[in-house]
């Protein structure tokens, strides 16, 4: 994928829904070359074509996730990875920024990561980075291991902090996600007791998913981007979570 083809990619995810012409015009190329683009992104399960239009595609692939706000993920990824102390035993569940601060962690510091994650364990297989990947139900197109049998696996291991994502949050529903079967995992990390902190960009927030991750008053912390409105910002400190901020530059509120 070349630096046009990223760009489209990442417009189409901010907007969601953007007619040729106008991916033409803001790319400064022809409406042939912006065709063949859509091509070659809706056949790698990027996007996909509707009479004229790109359209986001809400995929689980963590590739083509890692692709959307790559450069702010990768500023969440390192300030998380400030939080996190030499000697310690981490949970990172499965996603792009998670994925991100994995590999974050296996670089710069000392400590072992339990993940359900394979494509994690993959991500990290030419580090020096103790890995501990739990067992279960593989689920393909995510790249991570879901039901009973992970869900005993994260019973039985011990980790200092627990990093996981989400799919949305609004005020009336709370943290959600998407899969059902992933969700039942954060609520088995969430069951543990540990510090638990929420790792995802803004663009969650606002989302409403079917299904819950629960208890809320588990989750400690938020660390998320500046986009994040007013209206979120409060609540969750209403909840009594301590939210992070992470700018452009790289500072932190």
């Amino acid at each position: 994928m070349n630096s046009r083809q990223q760009a489209i990619l990442q417009y189409v995810n901010d907007i969601r829904r953007v007619s040729v012409a106008d991916l033409a015009r803001n790319t400064g190329v022809s409406e042939v070359t912006i065709r063949q683009d859509l091509n070659l992104l809706e056949k790698r399960n990027y996007l996909k074509r509707i009479h004229g239009y790109a359209v986001a595609l809400e995929s689980d692939d963590v590739d083509a996730r890692m692709m959307i706000n790559f450069t702010l993920k990768q500023k969440l990824a390192a300030y998380a990875a400030s939080l996190v102390n030499d000697g310690e035993t981490i949970f990172i569940e499965n996603g792009s920024t998670n994925a991100l601060l994995a590999r974050y962690l296996a670089e710069r510091k000392r400590v072992t990561l339990v993940t359900v994650s394979t494509y994690i364990a993959h991500l990290l297989k030419e580090t020096d980075c103790d890995v501990i990947l739990m067992g279960g139900l593989y689920q393909k197109r995510s790249e991570t291991m879901v039901g009973p049998l992970t869900r005993q696996c994260i019973q039985q291991v011990y980790f200092n902090k627990a990093f996981l994502g989400i799919d949305g949050f609004h005020p009336e529903t709370g943290f959600t996600g998407r899969d059902m079967m992933r969700a039942d995992i954060a609520n088995t990390v969430l069951a543990k007791g540990v510090e638990n902190i929420v790792l995802t960009d803004s663009s969650k927030f606002g989302q409403i998913n079917p299904n819950p991750l629960q208890p809320t008053h588990a989750i400690n912390r938020v660390i998320t981007d500046y986009r994040l409105s007013d209206e979120y910002r409060n609540h969750l400190k209403m909840m009594n979570i301590q939210l992070d901020i992470v700018y452009e530059e790289q500072g932190t509120l």
